[in-house]
């Protein structure tokens, strides 16, 4: 891969998945760029003129607007991820309750299974939020809603910022961080303000 391809990458790779003029954006930086080196310029002093790929694609995605999602469609998000987390954890607690049936004697046992288990899936379905939200922007839940976690500005999150935004799940403060979504301009729960994140609404081609 050419620098300026490399370049061009690092620019789209900041816009979220879907987002419908990141082939568009790519063709016009590839002929800016093609455009200042038969100038005569270096790809070296082009790059350097378009400045941080980051800053960059903040810059095209400001003409995109951002329409903050609404609780409705959040809330039916986090059911839908936590019937899809439910049926992955279905066949464990099916097993546990054929090995141990409540009527023996190995009822505490049974029950301190299921509590594991339930834990594990909730530990299981945190890291499935963080990664699925870092990768592509969007659970199954908020695909499905047509929502996607992006930065304030629309870019694509950090590790770092996915993992801050599901704190409060491993923290146990879910409720009062969001209640936060009630009265922020927009809707975002405590640690999105912190994590400088929000869910924003898309089309129904950019949610797939």
């Amino acid at each position: 891969m050419t620098l300026a391809e490399e370049y061009i990458a690092s620019v789209i790779d900041q816009m979220p998945r879907g987002t419908p003029m990141r082939s568009q954006i790519a063709d016009e930086l590839r002929g800016h760029i093609a455009e200042r080196v038969g100038q005569g310029a270096t790809v070296e002093d082009v790059l350097r003129n378009l400045g941080d790929p980051e800053k960059l694609a903040e810059s095209y995605l400001a003409a995109v607007r951002l329409e903050s999602a609404g609780v409705g469609p959040r809330t039916a998000a986090k059911i839908i991820d936590f019937l899809v987390c439910l049926v992955i954890l279905a066949p464990a607690l099916a097993v546990c309750y054929l090995v141990f049936p409540p009527e023996t004697y190995y009822m505490p046992l049974y029950f301190w299974i299921c509590i594991a288990i339930l834990l594990g899936g909730g530990c299981v379905m945190t890291i499935y939020g963080v990664v699925a939200e870092y990768q592509s922007g969007a659970t199954i839940g908020k695909r499905a809603m047509g929502c996607r976690v992006v930065r304030e500005k629309g870019t694509r999150i950090t590790l770092g910022q996915a993992i801050v935004r599901h704190l409060p799940f491993v923290m146990q403060v879910i409720w009062v961080d969001a209640l936060f979504a009630l009265f922020t301009e927009h809707k975002q729960r405590a640690f999105e303000l912190l994590s400088r994140t929000r869910v924003v609404l898309v089309s129904t081609e950019e949610a797939k």
